[in-house]
């Protein structure tokens, strides 16, 4: 009984339409910083939201994208990467919806999009960033940014004491100036190896997504990619919850299942609930604790 009720309501709230209001509600939620490009994305979603017949126009989705990629130039060049990926996605719906079988056609335009992205991703760690590969670059996020502090007491093996000491080890001074006995670097061998499984471990999954999105192989190969992108949302997001490129992965990955695949939506669904949870409540936090004390 229980899984036939589950059945009714994903095909009751569930449809094609629902990586687009997903999509809205990201646009609600994380709107840009003020002025009014902020008041019109909110007016342009809402009503889009409110009023189903808006949420399918092509004229909606062209209006947004637009009002993206206006939000990029005035916050040039700090915006976040998933804002471009958001307006990419905004402008790719609005093209489809000019087109017979759009939603199939976002269906495709999706799935190259979330290829596309992470093919880039792993060019520019595995290429041409030159402190990728080594570790270097999460061996310093997870002494700089707060959002790993919690990873780098419970996992990494620092102190809260040994956190700050490297963070103020850290800090730029001017060209040629040096500190008489400043703070000394301590980085436990915990924390290096975490920089290297982190390195490696999200290179590897990032792989393996290219390769299954954007593959001319077998279906078999194809459907793999909703295991994949749901548990990089599971675990990239866990430790660093930047919610709307989750969002935006869960939304992508929910316009890629057939109307049969219940339970694959459901778990879209529930994925963009978890990033939700992760980005507002200090679930991770307190597990990490656990791990110190």
């Amino acid at each position: 009984m229980t899984w036939n009720r589950l059945r009714g309501i994903a095909d009751q709230l569930i449809d094609e339409a629902t990586p687009l209001r997903l999509t809205l509600l990201i646009l609600l939620l994380r709107p840009p910083a003020e002025g009014a490009v902020r008041g019109l994305t909110w007016l342009v979603a809402g009503l889009a939201l409110a009023f189903p017949p808006l949420a399918r126009s092509a004229l909606t989705w062209l209006g947004l994208a637009g009002l993206v990629f206006a939000r990029l130039i005035l916050e040039w060049p700090l915006s976040d990467n998933h804002i471009y990926l958001l307006a990419y996605w905004c402008l790719g719906v609005g093209l489809c919806l000019l087109v017979s079988s759009s939603f199939a056609a976002i269906s495709d335009m999706s799935r190259w999009l979330v290829g596309t992205v992470f093919l880039c991703a792993v060019v520019w760690k595995g290429m041409l960033a030159p402190d990728f590969l080594d570790a270097r670059f999460f061996r310093m996020t997870l002494v700089t940014d707060e959002r790993f502090a919690d990873l780098s007491r419970s996992l990494g093996g620092l102190s809260d004491a040994q956190l700050q000491t490297n963070r103020a080890a850290l800090v730029a001074l001017p060209a040629g100036a040096e500190i008489l006995n400043g703070p000394v670097l301590v980085e436990p061998l915990a924390l290096r190896r975490l920089g290297s499984a982190l390195t490696w471990g999200g290179l590897l999954l990032e792989t393996m997504l290219v390769w299954t999105f954007l593959s001319v192989w077998p279906a078999a190969v194809h459907r793999m990619r909703h295991a994949l992108l749901m548990t990089f949302a599971a675990v990239t997001y866990a430790v660093a919850p930047v919610a709307g490129f989750g969002w935006l992965l869960a939304a992508m990955g929910l316009a890629q299942c057939d109307r049969a695949q219940r339970t694959l939506r459901l778990a879209y669904v529930g994925a963009f609930v978890l990033v939700l949870v992760y980005a507002e409540t200090p679930v991770l936090p307190l597990v990490f604790s656990r791990f110190v004390n």
